[in-house]
């Protein structure tokens, strides 16, 4: 019932033989520290227990100096280095008995300790010190966090000869008078957030009401007046009361269901559906050996990893100030999510010391350590290629087994539980599912060519789906490398958001410029050791199995054939164009995707703009409504063609402004859609009928779009590197009859478009909306250029 909104990357020792040996299948079901044991390892003068004792260590140490981040990070902006100060300082004070501590503190807590030796002076002071230090800590905390609730910074104009007003200017000095001094870990502003704010029932009918009324007629529109003020006069208010009680002990009151209702509770494919899917830096070519490019990808997303563990990843700031919720990283690796009968829950461990490879129809569980350290590219350089020098068959089963990942849920958590259960098929599944990621090596090419689109467009399809048994779809992300050296990722959504899985994207391209190659295309470096041996999976599938993963291949099939992916490169101009217009680039975009959808449709359609809200504490997404009735008139201005140049330029203006300040509302947690997705949940609970949410709840958004950020790490310089930037990601269509429409503005005069729809609808095709597209981006242009 919540489809509509859902929004949306040596040969020898590599047996391929399914009959495995009883003693294989014994040491196969060992504890973990075993499995993860290596024959390189063992040859290499360890044993058995000696990388028990070292996985033992290795945890340990990676408990201690988790705990350790978590202290540093729950005391932000104060230090732990100031805790001993303020201890010295009181035991330096009153040991020297010419300066009376304030009130009497120290002396007062003396007189509950046994006694007044020294030693018990010692703890007074201590324990005087601690509670002052945590009041003025908690102090600064609150203070700070009273500060991020401040808004109006959002919406202070930026344009030139602009202003900032005086409450702005007081709130900025104070917000970095408060964190200066202290550079802050990955998590450090995570108890310094705000909650998310709960908008008033009242806000969000009028927005509601406003934003549908270019959609309706007049009559439409006043019955949907009346079905609003009707709710919002009756049991809107019960509704909005649970609402606000679950704003107060609930860190955001609309994550954990959008989650759960939006995503786990989905039974349809995840394939097309809800994964998405990211590309390489297609202006560059690195080189053309797959192992080379596939082991360096995989090192710079192990760095990824290991910042994040170590919380030494830089936290996004907004205008290098205000800090977006980190609270997404923590489920980038060692994720996956697990099907169920009616919901599927994710599984995260936390740590991994393998990935799982795929190539030809055979998966192999891949070692990614060596005496504590990750192994270099020139180490998973040699374990990648002796997969792709394997000339083993895949087992019975094997080739298709993903496609149970990629079809309906319920199947999947059936086959799962009655093949996957138990022996060497558990085992197995364990390695692909425990793994930090999944890697695919592909035994076809991914081209990009300007002259001939089609074989981008085939990149996205390769991406995307594949060839519907190829990706391991539950998995948090798999990396895709094709036989020519290019790369791409496909992701599962549920666990985070996109701009997530771009922050890891930007970074390992980024690294990569750092790591190098070889004037050969190999990697750089000499391997220290003969790196662990990848092991191929073993797979047992009885008759029953293989029936279900076919019927799984034949659906998966049906799904990706009916899928329209066209990436539409405009290059005639970009960001640049679009900033001395003095209009928001977003905004730009968005109208002229209203203007493309009117000519190809003949009419407006409720338009979904995905933006996010972490802001607030465990924010994710809210969506912006990009048709509005300024955005109408302005279209309608272009298509009937009777107003003067001038005026539709202020039209145009008028929309944009108007975006943007839907945006910045959806931003600072006043849109309509969450709120409205969590009266309707409320509603369902309570099991009270709604027509109007009913109705709400069931609007198809034919027109789905989302803007692929960039520039969110400080590792890459994109002005030095400018051809480095990824060509973004897409995603398959909300609605049968609609588009989704991704986008990434790639620099000053390059913009990539995502367009999807599904071949199936008589309404659609991705082609010509991308005509479309760029008949209304040069129509922009000409708005303002010609005279």
């Amino acid at each position: 019932m919540f489809t509509s909104l859902r929004a949306r990357h040596a040969s020898g020792h590599l047996s391929a033989d399914s009959s495995v040996p009883d003693e294989e299948i014994g040491e196969r079901e060992l504890p973990d520290c075993f499995f993860h044991s290596t024959r390189a390892r063992l040859e290499d003068g360890g044993s058995p227990l000696g990388c028990c004792l070292f996985s033992g260590v290795r945890s340990w140490k990676k408990r201690i100096a988790r705990f350790k981040n978590n202290v540093h990070c729950g005391v932000y902006p104060a230090s732990l280095s100031s805790l001993w100060a303020t201890i010295g300082a009181l035991a330096g004070v009153h040991f020297s008995g010419k300066v009376a501590v304030p009130y009497d503190i120290v002396e007062r807590v003396v007189e509950l300790l046994p006694g007044r030796t020294n030693t018990w002076q010692v703890v007074a002071c201590t324990v005087t010190g601690l509670s002052v230090w945590l009041t003025c800590t908690y102090t600064l905390r609150y203070t700070l966090k009273m500060l991020f609730m401040y808004q109006g910074w959002m919406y202070e104009s930026r344009g030139a000869g602009s202003k900032v007003s005086k409450a702005t200017l007081l709130w900025l000095g104070s917000v970095k008078l408060l964190t200066m001094g202290r550079q802050p870990m990955l998590y450090s502003y995570q108890g310094s957030l705000p909650r998310l704010p709960l908008p008033s029932v009242k806000d969000t009918m009028d927005r509601y009401l406003l934003s549908v009324r270019p959609l309706l007629d007049d009559k439409q529109f006043e019955r949907m007046e009346g079905l609003a003020e009707e709710f919002q006069r009756g049991i809107s208010k019960k509704l909005q009361r649970y609402l606000v009680l679950k704003s107060w002990w609930s860190s955001n009151y609309v994550s954990d269901w959008w989650e759960e209702f939006v995503y786990l509770r989905g039974r349809s494919a995840l394939m097309v559906n809800s994964n998405f899917y990211g590309i390489d830096a297609i202006l560059l070519h690195p080189t053309t050996n797959q192992a080379a490019r596939a082991a360096v990808i995989i090192h710079s997303c192990l760095l990824f990893r290991r910042l994040i563990e170590r919380q030494e990843l830089e936290p996004i700031l907004v205008q290098n100030l205000v800090p977006l919720c980190s609270w997404q990283y923590e489920r980038v690796f060692n994720t996956t999510r697990l099907p169920g009968i009616e919901t599927d829950r994710i599984s995260h461990l936390s740590d991994s010391t393998h990935i799982a490879v795929f190539n030809k129809g055979r998966y192999y569980r891949v070692p990614i350590y060596w005496k504590g350290r990750i192994l270099k590219p020139c180490e998973i350089e040699i374990q990648m290629q002796r997969i792709l020098d394997d000339q083993s068959e895949p087992a019975k089963g094997e080739l298709h087994l993903a496609s149970l990942t990629a079809g309906q849920r319920k199947n999947w958590a059936l086959a799962r539980h009655n093949f996957f259960g138990k022996g060497i098929n558990r085992t197995s599944l364990d390695a692909i599912e425990k793994a930090a990621f999944v890697v695919c090596l592909d035994d076809v090419e991914y081209n990009f060519d300007p002259n001939d689109p089609n074989k981008l467009d085939q990149y996205g399809r390769t991406l995307l789906h594949g060839k519907g048994y190829d990706r391991w779809f539950d998995k948090s992300f798999t990396l895709c490398i094709g036989t020519n050296g290019r790369v791409g990722f496909n992701s599962e959504h549920s666990w985070a958001d996109a701009p997530v899985l771009g922050h890891m994207w930007e970074f390992a391209l980024g690294e990569e410029l750092t790591i190098g190659y070889k004037e050969d295309g190999h990697t750089i470096g000499t391997p220290e050791f003969e790196p662990p041996t990848p092991t191929r999976l073993q797979w047992d599938m009885p008759p029953a199995a293989l029936k279900e993963i076919e019927a799984a291949f034949v659906a998966s099939q049906d799904l990706l054939s009916d899928v329209d992916l066209r990436i539409y490169v405009h290059d005639h101009y970009g960001k640049g164009f679009m900033k001395k217009c003095r209009v928001s680039p977003d905004a730009f975009i968005q109208m002229a995707l209203q203007l493309a959808y009117y000519r190809d449709a003949g009419k407006f359609s409720l338009t979904y703009e995905a933006s996010m809200t972490r802001l607030y504490r465990e924010g994710r997404t809210e969506t912006v409504r990009p048709c509005t009735i300024e955005s109408s008139a302005w279209v309608k201005s272009m298509v009937e063609n009777k107003l003067p140049r001038e005026e539709k330029i202020k039209l145009l203006l008028t929309a944009c402004q108007r975006h943007q300040k839907g945006y910045q509302d959806a931003m600072c947690g006043k849109g309509i859609d969450r709120h409205l997705f969590c009266l309707y949940v409320v509603s369902k609970y309570l099991e009270v009928d709604s027509p109007f949410l009913k109705e709400v709840l069931s609007e198809p958004w034919r027109l789905s779009t989302s803007q692929t950020p960039h520039g969110q790490t400080s590792r890459l310089d994109l002005k030095k590197h400018p051809q480095c930037i990824s060509a973004g990601g897409g995603f398959g269509p909300v609605a049968d009859d609609g588009y989704g429409v991704s986008y990434i503005i790639a620099g000053e005069d390059l913009i990539f478009f995502h367009i999807s729809s599904k071949k199936s609808s008589h309404e659609t095709e991705s082609n010509r909306f991308a005509k479309q597209i760029e008949r209304s981006l040069a129509d922009i242009r000409d708005l303002f250029e010609k005279k």
